[in-house]
């Protein structure tokens, strides 16, 4: 994409020379770069996409297993349930084991697979967060959360661009999301006592001094940014977006909750 360049390069020789060119060149190499990231992907971007998000996800999940020393039986039979729970089609099934297996090996480098993973979809802020997303959700399915698993995740997500403190609260986000999974619509009507109200409030990522408005500008972001089908567009595969559909589900139940209380 050149058109910026040339439109402002001509812009800045007319106003000030030669020296004008160098300038408008730079400004429109910069509008350039922002449409680039607007366009759609194209078909074999999103085919690179969906590889490099599966291959990323089931290496660093066999990695995270391998967090505190060893992969025992039971970390591996329970990352087959979770992939059997995802949905995978057989031969993905196949190969995400295989993955895992390749991730949980002593020289399986964490900055090697993210330098590949953000060559390919680094510029897709939705599908970063989905990959945290992912590996957060995995990591604390078993209830428990080790520290070596917790330092790994930092670093993934320091790779990703979280800061610390943006990492932490996403984590706290996604534990009080968790808590509303498998709930149906209208479910703040079963439960609205103070802890769990927090908790809807903690999901959405805001403070219950925050305006009506404040907070449904939050909860339409994080709709939108796990989105299934905004997902699948900029190259999540298909048979892995059950993780983002549950995920809008419980993000609509703990707003609905938080709705309800404010009334």
């Amino acid at each position: 994409m050149i058109a910026g360049k040339i439109i402002a390069g001509l812009l800045g020789l007319s106003v000030a020379g030669p020296i004008g060119v160098l300038i408008g060149i730079y400004i429109g190499h910069q509008f350039d770069k922002g449409l680039g990231g607007l366009r759609p992907m194209s078909a074999h971007e999103q085919a690179e996409a969906r590889e490099s998000f599966f291959e990323t996800a089931f290496t660093l999940l066999g990695h995270l297993a391998k967090a505190d020393g060893r992969v025992s039986e039971a970390e591996v039979a329970h990352a087959e349930a979770l992939m059997s729970n995802m949905g995978l089609s057989a031969p993905h099934r196949k190969k995400a084991i295989e993955l895992f297996k390749t991730g949980s090996k002593s020289g399986f480098s964490v900055d090697v697979t993210m330098d590949r993973f953000m060559a390919v979809c680094g510029r897709q802020n939705n599908l970063k967060r989905a990959l945290l997303d992912y590996l957060v959700s995995l990591a604390i399915a078993d209830g428990e959360l080790h520290q070596a698993e917790q330092d790994v995740l930092r670093k993934i997500a320091g790779r990703l661009g979280f800061s610390p403190a943006l990492f932490d609260k996403f984590m706290e986000m996604v534990r009080a999301q968790s808590q509303f999974k498998q709930s149906g619509g209208g479910s703040y009507r079963e439960s609205t006592s103070p802890g769990k109200l927090q908790a809807a409030y903690t999901a959405l990522g805001v403070e219950a001094a925050q305006t009506d408005a404040q907070i449904k500008r939050a909860y339409r972001k994080l709709i939108s940014a796990n989105h299934p089908d905004k997902l699948i567009g900029q190259g999540m595969p298909d048979d892995m977006v059950k993780l983002a559909t549950e995920r809008t589900q419980e993000i609509q139940t703990a707003y609905e909750l938080v709705v309800a209380s404010r009334k």
